[in-house]
């Protein structure tokens, strides 16, 4: 059985949505997964699971949210090379520049993406919710 951990950050609720689809996929596939904020999770438990679902919303400029994911993820960055992993998201405006720039920066660390990123535009709808237990999914195989 494969561990997996869903790690995001939410400010109005809608990343955190898709997370719980995103752990919900990977426990109906048979994974342990356990879900965490940012404030909860730090490269020292990088290595407890063999793979991880990272989810921020677009915030300010198209980028991620930097007074608490952005800083935890830098730290887990050096964990990243080799690791299975999966992005999720969403915004209110753009296009999903900030998943491209943060996907190339995960390839850049040596990360291996195990499926599409989800992005959803506000709240997850049936296509959203449907999308995100596939990613769970994916990371449980």
């Amino acid at each position: 059985m494969s561990k997996v951990a869903v790690v995001y950050w939410s400010g109005t609720g809608n990343t955190e949505a898709m997370a719980n689809q995103v752990l919900a996929g990977a426990i109906e596939a048979g994974a342990e997964a356990t879900l965490f904020t940012a404030s909860e999770f730090d490269a020292d438990m990088m290595d407890q699971y063999d793979a991880i679902a990272f989810g921020c919303p677009s915030m300010g400029a198209e980028e991620l949210e930097d007074s608490e994911f952005q800083p935890m993820f830098t730290t887990c960055e050096p964990k990243l090379n080799g690791k299975k992993i999966a992005l999720f998201g969403s915004y209110g405006w753009g296009d999903g520049e900030w998943m491209r720039t943060w996907e190339q920066t995960c390839k850049g660390d040596g990360a291996n993406l195990v499926c599409e990123s989800v992005i959803c535009n506000e709240s997850p709808d049936s296509d959203g919710e449907a999308a995100c237990q596939a990613l769970g999914k994916a990371l449980a195989n």
